[in-house]
């Protein structure tokens, strides 16, 4: 397991929770807003560097990563929770960030890594399908992996891995069912080509596209939810 505790430094400044103009004044400044809440103190809006808050999102960690904030003279741990991007150009616009305590076991997901080519597609022709993209977990700040590694090297055709497979850690606990299939090898199925029927139209379903948030929130509701959390 990789730990996912590299530490950096993030220097936050005070600022007035306000409306959607506030926040794009804010961001022409080259800082943008932000929420830090959690361990059982007031929450506070924010203002933070979004060049240090990519830096994090682009580690190897990524969002896992815990850090230092600097707030007023004071610093704590804190991870990033939440974050959004602005939809065309891709700038991050506004981040949630959480004290953590150090000492408190957390639950989390983690990404899986898949190591090595299954001997049952190397030589039997199957196919590798990849079920769990990432696992829960719960462990303490300081233990929590960048990625759990998965070596399907020895899997052939009809072979899986569970979770209760998974690399073992006293430090790190899986919440997912152990039975549950992390990845397997199965048979390549040829699907049958059907001619097309003269004159028929062909139906086209509409494409679904998942988005995430594009618009920033109110910032004078941004404390009130965060006090929720």
């Amino acid at each position: 397991m990789a730990t996912a505790t590299a530490m950096n430094t993030v220097e936050a400044t005070i600022r007035e929770a306000s409306d959607k103009n506030a926040a794009r004044r804010l961001r022409t400044t080259g800082m943008i807003p932000a929420v830090l809440y959690g361990a059982k103190k007031e929450p506070h809006a924010i203002s933070v560097d979004p060049k240090q808050i990519l830096r994090i999102l682009h580690s190897a960690a990524g969002h896992n990563t815990i850090f230092d904030i600097s707030l007023d003279g004071e610093q704590a741990k804190a991870m990033v929770v939440d974050w959004q991007y602005e939809p065309l150009k891709g700038h991050l616009l506004h981040v949630d960030l959480k004290r953590i305590a150090m000492d408190q076991k957390m639950r989390l997901s983690v990404p899986v890594h898949i190591q090595g080519e299954a001997k049952g597609v190397k030589l039997e022709g199957g196919l590798l399908d990849v079920v769990l993209r990432e696992v829960h977990i719960e462990c303490l700040p300081a233990d929590i992996p960048s990625h759990i590694t998965v070596d399907v090297s020895e899997l052939g055709h009809g072979d899986a891995v569970r979770v209760s497979e998974l690399p073992q850690s006293a430090s790190v606990k899986y919440l997912d069912d152990p039975d549950a299939v992390v990845a397997h090898v199965t048979h390549v199925k040829e699907e049958a080509a059907v001619a097309p029927v003269e004159g028929a139209v062909a139906a086209v379903e509409p494409e679904v596209i998942k988005k995430g948030k594009t618009e920033a929130e109110p910032e004078a509701k941004e404390v009130k939810e965060a006090k929720k959390k």
